[in-house]
């Protein structure tokens, strides 16, 4: 993967870059920021840069055999740990059984989420973890000589998701790094890592991509997508292609979430201003429905992110500024009334407690208690 093939990030290209032709790589580096904006991809083509035999200013070239091996991620130095599920029959497994797997989402999506990787392992409805026996794999493969290039490479993938045990034994060997070795943790939640871990990498902050960069990503990938369309998702996107992705071809699942936080906000509002029971089973049944098996934790998730951006929009609605708001025709048309509901006294607790109840389901925490709970939550929310 050559920095060419990343969306926008040319500040943290030129970084990177200068690092090498600067002859001054450090050894552990930590590439964080939100899902969706290009880290590993970053990380990818910063070791191929690293490999490359006859790299130019500004990328590598793509041709040398280094560089025909990197885009086939088959390269002899260049090694990956990521989280993964443990079969349940299955006593003892490390990454490298999983590595095709993992190349080949790499090779075929390039961008895609944490979870569109348990989901294209078959392991959708659960959590993955770096298990303990995994530093034994990293020591193994660090204790070697290099095949072909001078530096091994190391890309850690979610290193936030790594056994305790696994944590610790990395901290040594970052104490004691192996000579021309590279360590790249790409990480999307930098404070969930230990912090002896943080004090020993180069910490690298990625941004959010920029819209018209996003809009121009989109338009390459559908042609038929208008130019105006491509602005409007990748605003709604808040800086992630991969949001702005999910927009675009899931315009079934966002009608339907729209109709879910419609039932969601009126059935919250029978409740919390005419005691309607009838609302409250309601509400009762709506948790049972998200926290069904057939949803699953991707969709959850993504329902509680359309919240949070229908919560925001609805907020902004109040402005009566229609070049700041982003919503389709339906959500409009449901924001002239319910806009009102949304203040400066709610708007904030409103947005963190559809923050949190995200964050607890990519925990794993019963669904079913998480969804009910929020609807309570939300019936006091709207009365103030």
């Amino acid at each position: 993967m050559k920095f060419s093939d990343i969306i926008g990030q040319e500040a943290i290209k030129k970084r990177l870059i200068q690092t090498v032709r600067e002859q001054r790589i450090p050894h552990a580096q930590l590439l964080c920021g939100p899902a969706g904006v290009g880290k590993l991809q970053l990380a990818i083509a910063y070791a191929q840069y690293i490999s490359c035999t006859n790299r130019t200013e500004t990328d590598s070239c793509g041709q040398c055999p280094s560089c025909i091996k990197y885009a086939k991620l088959q390269h002899p130095d260049l090694h990956f740990v990521f989280p993964i599920v443990k079969p349940g029959d299955s006593k003892s497994v490390v990454c490298d059984d999983f590595g095709a797997d993992f190349r080949k989402i790499i090779l075929e999506k390039k961008y895609f989420s944490e979870n569109e990787w348990y989901g294209f392992i078959g392991a959708d409805s659960k959590s993955g973890t770096i298990y303990a026996n995994e530093s034994s794999e990293i020591l193994r493969k660090l204790s070697l000589k290099t095949y072909e290039s001078e530096y091994k490479v190391m890309i850690i993938w979610l290193p936030e998701k790594m056994n305790p045990v696994c944590a610790n034994k990395l901290l040594k060997i970052l104490e004691e790094p192996p000579e021309k070795t590279v360590f790249l943790l790409v990480s999307n939640q930098p404070e969930n890592l230990l912090a002896t871990i943080l004090s020993r990498t180069q910490r690298i902050n990625v941004p959010r991509i920029e819209q018209n960069e996003i809009a121009d990503a989109l338009c390459a990938h559908n042609a038929s997508l208008t130019r105006q369309a491509a602005m409007n998702l990748a605003h709604i996107a808040n800086g992630s292609y991969l949001n702005a992705l999910r927009l675009e071809e899931n315009d079934d699942e966002n009608r339907l979430n729209f109709e879910r936080f419609v039932q969601l906000m009126r059935w919250a509002w029978l409740v919390g201003n005419k005691r309607d029971y009838a609302a409250l089973m309601n509400l009762r049944k709506w948790s049972e429905d998200m926290a069904a098996s057939g949803v699953g934790r991707e969709r959850q998730k993504y329902f509680l992110q359309y919240a949070q951006r229908l919560v925001r929009e609805n907020f902004i609605y109040n402005v009566h500024q229609p070049e700041l708001n982003y919503m389709t025709s339906d959500e409009e048309q449901f924001s002239q009334k319910f806009a009102a509901f949304i203040n400066e006294r709610n708007v904030e607790d409103l947005m963190n407690e559809l923050e949190t109840a995200e964050k607890q389901i990519e925990q794993n925490t019963n669904a079913k208690m998480i969804f009910f709970d929020i609807s309570l939550k939300i019936i006091m929310l709207l009365k103030r």
